[in-house]
């Protein structure tokens, strides 16, 4: 009777689940294993979720650390045989739950869930899945290693959602708050095959009403690594993961029309390309994937949005968006953006390798790319080879290898990069490439090395570097805006926190100081080129209201080489260009950015002062504006407005020398959860002045092509683009895309009443994900 007893006592206890405490340390959490499946609803009915471990004990993360949260959030999670499984309950008292339906990885503005999950307990890298509180998803990665994630415009530490994970998850509003559903199937995660797995794990809520981030274990501010501050899933065993293989059909046509012919330009000519190609996944185990793809789409479905180069010596950069690129992007992290695979234009065949051997990350790419990106109109190779080694806790090293060979030139980059981490608070970076570049008969190598190191304290930080690029340096296959430049940077930041409940949360000031030198003058110890100092200053306010302000002055030194090409005086006898003097310039931004309200969201900002116009060295008055709002009147629709202008004033004679202006409206109506309708409208207006030398007063004079030179004279350009497009994606890889767009121009800006149309065109595309699986 007694050991009857004691069994059932045993199967009691057992049943019950187990809490851990994030604010009491308990963050080694041992999930059950349990052998069934069950129907994701979003609603936690089933008996299983009693059995699950329970994470609770959140703490206040931003905007001041080391608080607990004012927010309840319970995380219930275990695991079957082929996925894990989380649940969420999130309570709100404080304010309204924000939640709308919404396309996949566009709920920034409502209040939502992230789970962090470092598979292969790196500390410095974890895959990333984000719930809104009715269960649309975002997901990518995390990555902490150093420069750019090429798969979009972030910096290490934030959260790239190019990346497209397969798992379901379904929400809920409740009286108390929400709760949401998850299930993340072992075969779209990657994971070193051990007997027991030992995983990282991240718990953050973000509330909207209040502009907080939670966490489950008590991250603090004063760390090198938010990661490495994560707590651990031990002792899961007898997971499956299997070979995986996807393969994607893709059919996609495009119809592109334009006017003909001259010289009423009524009639119109349409010209069809239809394509068929595709891709495939292979999922080599839970470790690497082999990626291939023959005459991939690489159409955008929507345009990159609107930039203005206030600098016009440099172009600008446009994140990745293309999906067989997307695939296992953080692979080819490389300091200084020495990977930046839109340098691929077009290719007709495309093979990649990524995964992990023991602690060394492998990504391999191999492309055929277009013709036209070659002096003499031949497809060249690209190759590009990354490999990174974990040492320490969290400490990488990193080897690259790049190449795009062909069409009469070649160019070669290799090298190494080191990211040290140490005293918990410190890292320290440094990164040496050699390039080597053949063009007919000549060959030119050049190097870029970088020195940095790094505090990130809760009250003063700094981050100090020095970058070096040689003027032969040269990456076909990276994004390197500069050549021939030195660059010491300084920055020192400075922050303060209010009281529970103060007005201002959180006062912080970044100072810095930069200067540029030429790349031979820095070691010759000769005079500085340019040089800035600036004190950007952030107030986040209660409530998540922000107000930046940011002072800086600035000199340059105009480099005669830039203008090499420019003359002055009269077209019969021109004379050499002379750039001005050395000159000092003051500007001023400042910036208001909204709380993430239920309904809307609103950001302004301006800069203004005295700058510089580098077309013609002259010294201007900026002005600056840009403005964003975001409406949600309902659940389903959503609505874009922006405004962004640039006006340069030469100050000599008061002439408008530069003014931009782009208003931009996107409206989004999600019929459904994989269904949404959007309509894009862009208007681009551009004014350009007759180029002036600042110093005599007389037109700047341009090569015009026949070996003479002719006077840079004004322009103007003022176009109105609008794109509709239907979106059908139930899951990532299968997607029906039916869009039309077209473009128009006219002699007035913003007029809207003589819009001529110059283009349109019509697109369809068609993909399907076969997936296979053992499990």
């Amino acid at each position: 009777m007694l050991m009857a007893m004691l069994g059932a006592f045993q199967i009691a206890s057992a049943a019950l689940p187990t809490v851990y405490n994030g604010r009491a340390g308990q963050t080694a959490v041992r999930p059950p294993e349990i052998d069934t499946t069950i129907a994701i609803d979003g609603s936690l009915s089933a008996p299983v979720w009693q059995r699950a471990a329970v994470l609770t004990g959140f703490s206040l993360y931003q905007p001041v650390d080391q608080r607990p949260a004012p927010d309840s959030t319970n995380v219930l999670v275990w695991y079957s045989p082929t996925a894990i499984y989380f649940g969420i309950q999130a309570f709100e008292t404080h304010g309204p739950v924000h939640a709308t339906l919404a396309d996949r990885d566009k709920i920034s503005g409502d209040d939502n869930i992230e789970i962090h999950l470092d598979t292969f307990d790196e500390r410095s890298r974890a895959f990333v899945f984000i719930v809104n509180p009715l269960g649309v998803q975002a997901d990518g990665i995390k990555n902490e290693r150093g420069g750019f994630i090429p798969g979009s415009n972030v910096f290490p530490g934030q959260n790239d959602l190019t990346p497209d994970f397969i798992w379901e998850s379904r929400g809920q509003l409740t009286p108390w708050g929400y709760q949401v559903e998850i299930r993340i199937p072992f075969s779209s995660l990657r994971y070193p095959a051990l007997a027991t797995e030992r995983w990282g794990i991240q718990v953050q809520r973000n509330v909207q009403h209040s502009g907080y981030q939670e966490t489950w274990t008590p991250a603090v501010r004063a760390n090198a690594s938010f990661i490495t501050q994560e707590g651990t899933l031990v002792g899961m065993s007898g997971m499956r993961h299997g070979q995986v293989v996807e393969l994607n059909p893709e059919l996609t046509n495009t119809v592109s029309g334009t006017p003909c012919c001259s010289p009423d330009m009524a009639s119109w000519q349409y010209h069809a390309s239809p394509q068929l190609g595709g891709n495939i996944r292979w999922g080599l185990g839970s470790n690497f994937v082999l990626n291939g793809t023959v005459k991939p789409d690489f159409s955008q479905v929507e345009a990159d949005a609107a930039q203005i180069a206030a600098d016009s010596r440099f172009a600008l950069f446009y994140p990745e968006k293309r999906p067989f690129f997307v695939e296992g992007s953080d692979a080819y992290n490389v300091p200084n953006t020495l990977v930046y695979t839109r340098q691929l234009v077009q290719p007709s065949a495309a093979a990649k390798l990524t995964g992990k051997l023991g602690r060394t990350d492998v990504a391999i790419l191999s492309a055929f790319d277009a013709p036209q990106t070659t002096p003499d109109g031949s497809r060249p190779l690209v190759d590009i080879v990354r490999l990174q080694r974990a040492f320490g806790d969290q400490s990488t090293a990193g080897l690259l290898y790049s190449d795009r060979v062909g069409g009469g030139r070649s160019n070669r980059v290799g090298g190494g990069d080191v990211h040290i981490v140490f005293g918990k608070l410190y890292y320290a970076q440094f990164q040496g490439v050699l390039s080597t570049t053949h063009m007919g008969d000549s060959t030119a190598n050049g190097t870029l090395w970088e020195a940095v190191v790094d505090r990130t304290g809760r009250a003063f930080g700094f981050h100090y570097n020095v970058l070096g690029i040689a003027p032969q340096f040269a990456a076909d296959n990276g994004f390197v805006q500069r050549t021939g430049v030195v660059e010491p940077k300084i920055a020192n930041r400075f922050t303060l926190y209010g009281g529970p409940g103060a007005l201002i949360e959180r006062f912080e000031t970044r100072i810095s100081t930069n200067g540029v030198w030429r790349y031979n003058d820095f070691f010759a110890l000769r005079s500085i080129l340019e040089d800035q100092a600036s004190a950007n200053t952030q107030f986040t306010l209660r409530g998540g209201w922000q107000v930046t302000v940011t002072p800086s002055l600035s000199t340059y030194a105009f480099d005669p080489s830039a203008y090499t090409s420019y003359r002055t005086g009269s077209p019969a006898a021109p004379a050499p260009f002379t750039p001005s003097p050395r000159t000092p310039t003051a500007l001023g931004t400042f910036g208001v950015t909204s709380p993430q309200f239920a309904t809307w969201d609103a950001s302004i900002s301006t800069t203004l002062g005295n700058d510089v116009d580098f077309q013609e060295t002259s010294r201007v008055h900026r002005q600056d504006y840009n403005a964003t709002v975001d409406l949600r009147p309902t659940g389903r629709l959503r609505v874009t407005g922006t405004y962004l202008s640039s006006q340069f004033t030469r100050r000599s004679d008061g002439e408008r020398v530069v003014y931009t202006r782009i208003p931009r409206l996107k409206v989004e109506y999600q019929v459904a959860r994989p269904v949404f309708v959007r309509v894009v409208a862009q208007y681009q207006s551009s004014e350009q002045a007759p180029l002036i030398d600042p110093r005599t007063g007389t037109p700047i004079l341009l090569p015009n092509g026949s070996g003479g030179y002719a006077p840079a004279g004004a322009s103007t350009s003022n176009g109105l683009r609008v794109d509709w497009l239907f979106s059908y994606r139930p899951t990532p890889g299968t997607v029906f895309f039916l869009g039309y767009g077209n473009s128009m121009a006219e002699p007035d800006p913003l007029a809207f009443t003589r819009l001529r149309r110059t283009s349109d065109a019509f697109f369809i595309k068609l993909s399907y994900l076969l997936r296979t699986s053992p499990f």
